[in-house]
């Protein structure tokens, strides 16, 4: 991580986020954490047939970004079931989706890579790696309306990608670009396939951009600096904890951020709260996808 932009100095709870946006943060993780292990369990149960991508591991970076801006379009690829459940989707609905039901948000037609909701805003992601940053784009200049884009290390090696950054900036477009970097493409890393980051050249664009980690209070610093000044970029270095597709895994993750923020949450002083929240999250969660597993 040398040459990163970290919490250093920053106050997590004045200069971030208060008490109540922390827990509120930390709700969206669990959230997250808690559908994708039943999806994974499912998807064991052969009760789930199409691909799944699961976002284990990369919670904190919508679970942030969502604490802070909210009523924006929201693009994201096929990695975003935690964008959803972030920015308020249905759960419900995100399920039925998974198990091919026709309530899903998609009719139950599209699965895990094809989420759309037009009730938070969010358009739909059909599978041409990295086709929603000019999507987003055509949002914004279609609408005037602020727009968060989200797309992998890998989306921006596409050459349509920094083009379409080029002309948010050209034309001073409001819409935050957000990289959850995992350092992956399927099994390649980063090193083996270009020798430059994405940072230096949304810089070389013009807009403010920063590379940063994914604890979740320094994205939300970020996030609340940038969107006073956008066209912004954010990449932000995180961990799959399973395969590209599936529920596999090859090694275990270089470090799981949901755990490190229930650390911090502890030298914040909130043991009992979060546990609280924790608790109450697993517990809806499980519950709601017996409910819908036994429809189907």
């Amino acid at each position: 991580m040398t040459g990163l932009a970290t919490l250093g100095t920053l106050k997590r709870i004045n200069d971030c986020l208060n008490p109540v946006e922390s827990l509120a943060m930390f709700r969206r993780m669990c959230l997250t954490r808690y559908f994708e292990l039943e999806v994974a369990k499912h998807y064991k149960e052969k009760a789930i047939h199409g691909p799944v991508y699961l976002s284990i591991g990369q919670e904190s970076i919508s679970a942030a970004i969502a604490t802070v801006i909210s009523g924006w379009y929201i693009l994201a690829q096929h990695r975003a079931h935690s964008v959803y459940l972030a920015f308020g989707g249905d759960i419900v609905k995100l399920i039925d989706e998974l198990l091919g039901l026709r309530s899903g948000c998609s009719g139950g037609l599209g699965g895990s890579p094809s989420i759309q909701d037009k009730d938070i805003k969010m358009i739909g992601h059909h599978g041409l790696i990295g086709e929603n940053v000019p999507l987003a784009v055509g949002v914004v200049l279609g609408t005037g309306k602020p727009t968060v884009c989200f797309f992998g290390d890998a989306a921006a090696e596409e050459d349509y990608v920094f083009s379409s950054m080029g002309f948010a900036q050209t034309h001073q477009l409001p819409i935050l670009f957000v990289c959850e970097d995992n350092n992956l493409s399927i099994l390649t890393q980063k090193s083996a396939r270009r020798n430059w980051e994405l940072a230096d050249v949304a810089r070389g664009l013009g807009m403010p951009a920063v590379d940063i980690t994914d604890d979740p209070w320094l994205i939300a610093h970020y996030t609340r600096e940038f969107i006073q000044d956008l066209p912004a970029f954010i990449n932000v270095r995180t961990c799959r904890h399973y395969w590209h597709v599936g529920v596999g895994v090859d090694n275990p993750p270089e470090w799981d951020r949901f755990r490190l923020v229930k650390d911090n949450l502890v030298e914040m002083g909130y043991l009992t709260q979060f546990y609280a929240v924790e608790k109450e999250v697993k517990k809806h969660v499980e519950e709601l996808w017996k409910q819908r597993s036994q429809i189907r």
